[in-house]
């Protein structure tokens, strides 16, 4: 039988091992995907670590993946082979993960989530149910796709449904794996972008991303900044400190919002006045459903939105991991398959 690599964690905590497997096919509504590229998120550490509760190993990660069909099962249509695709985070059996008003995202019996539930793109070839696919746009090259599938749909998808308009002031906190996406769209999308993160360093490429203004948390009050452009309608908080966040609501104006995609283990401090006073709002945000992720690529692809990116080999995708997870890449790392 046609064998493959791919990268795999047997037992929670457990390094990553580069092991032969033979080709799976695809069963019913199932498609399989010769994968050309695969992003290493920050939440894959829930599989490398085993924080995901019920997981079975071994398993292998990797939810930022794109490639192209090569084999399709019965009842995947419309999906054929030869179609360049991408599988994300999502990966509900009903299509609507994150989007469902009948259940719990944490808890639903039918949620399928890519590189969790079932094997994901750390590896040559990997098997994808219909219902986690997005199209890829023909002007996009795979290794820029992957991103896009999590942290490019997280901070698109979160900055379109905040409620902002063109012109709003719009902070971006944090140029980081999400935060250096988030001021790209934002830019792209109309509003008056600020970028905040710390050391002056990051001032020139924030501005190269699109920000109109840049505040070094170094040397200034984020929030006393944000006031004197009249108060951010929506702040991104990207980085994964609730005490930075927090630290922020001061800057938001009237009917403002703060939107949370970055998961970090501290508690958001926030005064009931606060929120009382200026009407304000906090709100989080996780990524989106196979058809963000399509409005995602084609508004990169139509805008010039491009992650900012650092690839390695599969074979070397401990070393890669290793890179992400230690917040040493810039900004993102995308494993390639090939050779």
């Amino acid at each position: 039988m046609p064998k493959m690599k791919v990268a795999q964690v047997s037992a929670p905590g457990a390094d990553f091992e580069i092991v032969e497997r033979e080709i799976p096919n695809p069963g019913p509504r199932q498609v399989r995907i010769k994968v050309q590229a695969c992003g290493i998120c920050h939440s894959d550490m829930f599989v490398k670590e085993g924080h995901w509760p019920g997981l079975v190993y071994p398993r292998v990660p990797g939810h930022e993946v794109a490639g192209i069909i090569d084999a399709a099962g019965t009842g995947a249509t419309p999906w054929t082979a030869g179609q360049r695709v991408g599988a994300g985070w999502h990966g509900g059996q009903c299509g609507h993960c994150h989007s469902c008003r009948r259940g719990d995202f944490a808890t639903c019996e039918n949620i399928r989530i890519t590189g969790i539930h079932f094997d994901g793109g750390y590896a040559e070839y990997m098997i994808a149910p219909i219902e986690s696919l997005a199209l890829i746009p023909d002007s996009l090259s795979a290794v820029e796709a992957g991103p896009l599938m999590c942290a490019g749909i997280t901070t698109y998808n979160a900055l379109r449904n905040s409620g902002a308009r063109g012109g709003d002031v719009v902070a971006i906190q944090a140029i980081g794996g999400l935060g250096h996406l988030g001021v790209q769209f934002a830019a792209k999308l109309g509003f008056h972008t600020v970028a905040i993160s710390r050391g002056s360093d990051k001032a020139e490429l924030a501005r190269s991303l699109g920000a109109k203004v840049y505040i070094d948390t170094e040397v200034q009050d984020a929030a006393a900044e944000l006031k004197k452009l009249g108060g951010a309608k929506v702040i991104l908080a990207t980085a994964p400190s609730g005490k930075s966040m927090g630290a922020l609501v001061g800057g938001l104006g009237p009917d403002g919002k703060l939107v949370v995609v970055g998961a970090g283990p501290d508690a958001i401090e926030i005064s009931p006045i606060q929120l009382i006073g200026g009407r304000l709002s906090v709100q989080g945000w996780a990524s989106g459903i196979p058809s963000d992720s399509e409005d995602t690529m084609r508004f990169s692809a139509l805008t010039g939105v491009h992650p900012m990116i650092e690839t390695y080999p599969l074979a070397k995708a401990g070393e890669a991991y290793q890179r992400m997870i230690s917040n040493k890449a810039r900004f993102r790392v995308v494993l390639t398959m090939e050779p």
